[in-house]
């Protein structure tokens, strides 16, 4: 390689002229900026074995310090123990695509000091690419580069802190869906390697616009043009991060984030927005993945074991008629319905958990009209209220964790619309007003994901909402511990 393409290549990058709005076109340039290729056939076999015998010892001894050893091992392994990046100058690899992609990882919300920074430098690269290398610290590069490119694709894809996919579930191999050994692999194959690579990322809306406004960001401090707030940046990056969370391949399904109060029903480029209720921060709403099953309208409540002791029981003692004007009912654990007094509300309150309260079906349910049901173990649901006038407020955390919904009638009717057959709808109708207690079963279960997204691109502007449950800052140290900047310093 000459020596004014490497010096030209590593001070673009230092000099961040590579704005990632545009990394995957950037591929040509990069290329054009690289070394030209010479057809010198570097595969005899004594070569690939010395390659291998340097791989290997590389795997034994800086496993420790790799973020995905298994996930490497196994890459070499489906390679033959081949070095695949740090080749001589006179023959074609990805490497300096691979460094490019190492230098912008900020530019998608990541942190840099996962990528093995100190041990990835053009200075270290420099001397490898030359006819005359140490060959075992050309093996130990590759193997740093493979688990930095892993690391990334995962990263990317699933994120660094996913609850489920953690890195112990991912080395183990019980991803589903997703492999990144065979991404990268593929990414390799391909005519944009880059753009490959970068591909892992979600491909739903909500990340892809926020992703594009970093970008922006970051291209606008390449230019000294204007300067944006480093909370905000890191604002992005975190909740870029939840999105990597979701599970986003459908393109229909039901969308409730927590603190921006909204239930989203997508289908295809189509968005209907409804209002919600969430919980209050003593009653957090959860997050969650799950399909929306079935409908009941006019729905019958059994009351939470943690409400029935500490806020219905209460009410009952002080107020005699409580139980009657709302409906409720209570029973024995074998379904015995109670005959209430004063004296039996003392003694239900001294063991609680002896009993249980349902609410009848009425338009003063604490479900409403109608409920949507899905399987989650936090036993809650999305449902109608009679508290209508809640959704006037700004501030919509009042819930003991289900989630409340604005003109539930209409959402149901869209999900048998969706569903169909449409023969459905007026029976769904009369149901909801007569009060009629009737279950509409949906042929295609909806997907629905209960997110915490603090933030996202509304019609072209940055919007911020409320860390309602005070969770950002936590997951802002675990991904920037060290403080790293994303929107920059200006000049």
């Amino acid at each position: 390689m000459k020596t004014q393409n490497f010096y030209f290549l590593k001070n673009m990058l230092r000099r961040k002229i590579i704005s990632c709005a545009l990394l995957c076109g950037f591929s040509a340039s990069v290329a054009a900026s690289a070394p030209s290729v010479k057809n010198t056939d570097h595969s005899k076999p004594e070569i690939a074995r010395a390659d291998s015998t340097y791989v290997k010892i590389a795997l034994s001894h800086i496993s420790p310090q790799l973020n995905y050893p298994k996930l490497v091992e196994q890459f070499y392994k489906n390679r033959r123990f081949s070095i695949i990046w740090v080749k001589p100058d006179t023959v074609k690899s990805e490497i300096y695509r691979s460094m490019l992609l190492m230098d912008c990882v900020l530019q998608f919300g990541l942190n840099r000091d996962d990528f093995h920074p100190g041990k990835l430098t053009y200075d270290l690269l420099k001397p490898l690419v030359q006819a005359r290398s140490n060959p075992q610290e050309k093996g130990n590069f590759d193997v740093y580069l493979t688990d930095a490119l892993i690391t990334l694709v995962i990263h990317l894809h699933y994120g660094k802190f996913n609850p489920v996919y953690t890195s112990e579930v991912l080395e183990g191999g019980k991803q589903s869906g997703f492999d990144p050994v065979a991404h990268l692999t593929g990414a390799l194959c391909a005519r944009d390697f880059m753009e490959a690579v970068v591909s892992a990322q979600p491909k739903m809306q909500m990340y892809r616009l926020l992703q594009d406004y970093l970008h922006l960001v970051k291209g606008q401090y390449i230019d000294d043009c204007y300067e944006f707030p480093e909370g905000d940046a890191r604002k992005m990056a975190i909740n870029m991060e939840r999105m990597r969370w979701i599970n986003s391949g459908e393109d229909y399904y039901i969308h409730i984030n927590i603190p921006s109060y909204s239930l989203k029903l997508l289908r295809g480029d189509s968005i209907i927005l409804f209002k919600t209720v969430v919980g209050k921060p003593s009653t957090p709403t959860p997050e969650l993945e799950s399909q929306v099953n079935y409908m009941t309208t006019a729905p019958e409540w059994k009351v939470p074991q943690k409400i029935f002791a500490k806020e219905l029981l209460p009410k009952a003692l002080r107020d005699s008629s409580y139980l009657n004007n709302n409906h409720y009912g209570i029973y024995d654990l074998k379904g015995n319905y109670i005959a209430i007094t004063r004296n039996k509300l003392q003694e239900i309150s001294a063991h609680p958990g002896l009993y249980l309260a349902r609410q009848s079906p009425g338009c003063d349910n604490a479900l409403g009209k109608i409920v949507f049901r899905f399987p989650n173990r936090f036993d809650i649901y999305l449902h109608d209220t009679p508290e209508q006038k809640l959704f006037k407020k700004e501030s919509r955390s009042f819930s003991h964790g289900c989630v409340r919904v604005q003109n539930a009638d209409r959402l149901a009717r869209l999900l048998l619309e969706y569903d169909g057959p449409a023969g459905r709808i007026p029976k769904m109708n009369e149901s909801l007003e007569k009060m009629q207690r009737r279950n509409f079963a949906l042929t295609r279960p909806v997907p629905i994901k209960i997110t915490y997204i603090t933030c996202e691109i509304d019609d072209g502007m940055f919007r911020s909402y409320p860390d309602i449950y005070n969770r950002d800052a936590a997951l802002e140290e675990m991904m920037f511990p060290s403080k790293v900047q994303l929107a920059g310093t200006r000049k």
